[in-house]
């Protein structure tokens, strides 16, 4: 009877385990799609009683490896997807852009694309050279494997090896800090996320870009040049918990948390 009772409760307590499993979501990736992530998962864990989500950011490279290796249920990617990632399957949530930021003294209102890639490169380091104060231009850049990084190189067609940054920054809430912090410096952030921070007292300004104004209203009319889509990413089709996360975070009730967020919500499919 001892034995008897001793593996039953085994038996109970590895179903316990499983079922805590099967509650428990873990994200990983992109620092722009994670403060969006992070408060959908709240409301969702509200309404869904025992639901734990877990949201770690280290760039959309780490999302994607996550998603393939299982590490993660859901990778964060804030980039569409390349052509040697079809084994992994998208589900956008929202719409983003990337702006450039100067700090708000910065007398500089507009650069051109040939400004931006001579600033980047190397080849104008004083802000006199186009039309600011005069002081040397701290280039405060992405980290490899950041997909902002991807789309400023893919615009501005320059060789990442080619960039000459003073400063080498990796989530968002770095490169604003980093550029609030310095009068002289120059970078480039989700849209999004520096368009909440410059109207929440963040000394920092987004530049346009392409004569478009870095904005929401932009990102959303398709007009503004740097813009991405922010998606989550499975292992295939999502199925379970995932699935039901992710359907939660393209549907309406979620549209709210998106616009807090400075994003532009995707058009929901008719049901």
């Amino acid at each position: 009877m001892h034995a008897l009772l001793t593996a039953t409760s085994l038996l109970l307590l590895l179903a316990g385990t499983t079922h805590a499993a099967e509650d428990k979501l873990v994200l990983t990736g992109s620092s722009t799609v994670a403060p969006l992530v992070s408060e959908l998962a709240k409301s969702f864990e509200k309404a869904h009683p025992g639901t734990r989500i877990d949201v770690q950011t280290g760039g959309s490279s780490r999302g994607v490896t996550d998603a393939r290796t299982g590490v993660a249920h859901i990778g964060m990617v804030s980039r569409a997807l390349k052509a040697d990632e079809a084994d992994l399957t998208a589900s956008t949530i929202a719409m983003d852009g990337v702006a450039m930021i100067v700090h708000k003294t910065n007398p500089v209102q507009e650069l051109t694309d040939a400004q931006i890639v001579a600033i980047y490169t190397g080849k104008t380091t004083n802000w006199k050279e186009v039309g600011g104060p005069d002081a040397a231009i701290t280039v405060v850049n992405k980290a490899e494997g950041r997909s902002t990084l991807e789309l400023f190189t893919a615009y501005t067609k320059v060789d990442v090896k080619a960039i000459k940054a003073s400063i080498v920054i990796g989530d968002n809430a770095h490169g604003i800090k980093t550029v609030a912090g310095n009068p002289h410096a120059i970078g480039y952030v989700s849209i999004g996320t520096a368009d909440y921070e410059a109207t929440h007292g963040t000394a920092i300004k987004l530049l346009p870009l392409g004569g478009k104004a870095a904005s929401v209203a932009t990102v959303k009319d398709g007009t503004f040049p740097m813009s991405r889509p922010l998606n989550l990413v499975t292992k295939g089709a999502p199925t379970g918990l995932a699935k039901q996360f992710i359907d939660y975070a393209r549907s309406a009730a979620a549209e709210t948390a998106v616009k807090e967020q400075f994003f532009v919500p995707m058009t929901k499919p008719a049901t």
